[in-house]
């Protein structure tokens, strides 16, 4: 599990359930942007505001999608244990390369509520899992759990740190030595530092709309091109700040109806100051990614 994962979008029509045809075309558009593989169900997928029977049908059609050389991975949280096992049944029937599991939401646990979550999951389903820690919406998995599961647990083969941490990437770099795990990089601004501390690649939000910058730092920095990575990387860091004004990921969905791929109504009713926002965001990403494609043909 190595390179570019794009984490794909939920687009629904006006009852707010999954627009299976406007999903299909999304995934077609992604997967000819030439990404690794294809991520559903973790936050850019909005998985709390899916129902779990969207959630199943977005897995068999981009099961049925994705090539041989592609992988398909496949984020499980939800508000229920009972829940969690349908998904990941539901996963793992549909050939995903590996479970994302992020920590419960809302209510606060412990860590060792958060590992033996872990442990019992991981068990019952007995397939290949990432533990996803997402800490701006869910329960904050410390690196100490996160390395002792990856040791211990059999089916626990690696993380995708959404935390923001710049100190987590050499910390799990460093406790790697000697193990096969994944380590994918959860968090667009720190891509290219990850990279460079040897990390596996991404599971990109940004991916989800715009593959094409996400693809070219990766590329850059397999082929030692560091200073075009670091001038890549800073066009990410932009996006980055503009997305910043909007919930996480409305503005990934706004990036997606520019570049003609609509995604439905938006989950919550608009302020007028979220308006002007929305307004400006669509205004100004045309320019921006008028500039990406130049930087990413050099």
């Amino acid at each position: 599990m190595t390179g570019v994962f794009a984490a794909v979008a939920t687009p629904v029509g006006a009852d707010g359930h999954l627009d299976v045809p406007a999903f299909d075309r999304l995934v077609e558009f992604l997967l000819a942007s030439g990404v690794n593989g294809l991520c559903l169900g973790g936050a850019t997928s909005e998985y709390p505001n899916v129902e779990v029977a969207d959630r199943k049908a977005a897995i068999a059609t981009a099961a049925r999608r994705i090539p041989r050389d592609r992988a398909l991975l496949v984020g499980i949280g939800a508000p229920s244990l009972r829940s969690i096992l349908e998904l990941g049944d539901a996963a793992v029937a549909a050939g995903s390369r590996a479970l994302l599991l992020p920590m419960p939401m809302f209510f606060r646990y412990d860590q060792a509520d958060l590992h033996a979550f872990c442990v019992d999951v991981s068990r019952t389903l007995r397939s290949p899992v990432l533990l996803y820690d997402l800490p701006d919406f869910t329960n904050a998995l410390s690196p100490a759990t996160a390395i002792t599961l990856m040791r211990d647990e059999e089916f626990i083969v690696g993380i995708k740190d959404s935390s923001g941490q710049e100190e987590n990437l050499a910390a799990f770099a460093r406790a790697r030595a000697g193990h096969d795990w994944t380590l994918l990089v959860g968090h667009d601004r720190l891509l290219l530092e990850g990279l460079v501390a040897g990390w596996d690649g991404t599971i990109s939000g940004v991916a989800g709309f715009y593959p094409e910058l996400p693809l070219a730092i990766y590329q850059s920095v397999q082929q030692e091109r560091i200073e075009r990575a670091a001038s890549l990387q800073a066009l990410l860091d932009e996006l980055i700040g503009e997305l910043g004004a909007l919930p996480a990921p409305w503005g990934i969905r706004i990036g997606l109806e520019v570049r003609g791929f609509p995604t439905g109504p938006l989950p919550l009713p608009l302020s007028a100051e979220r308006r002007r926002q929305i307004d400006h965001f669509r205004g100004w990403v045309p320019g921006w990614m008028d500039r990406a494609a130049r930087a990413c043909a050099t």
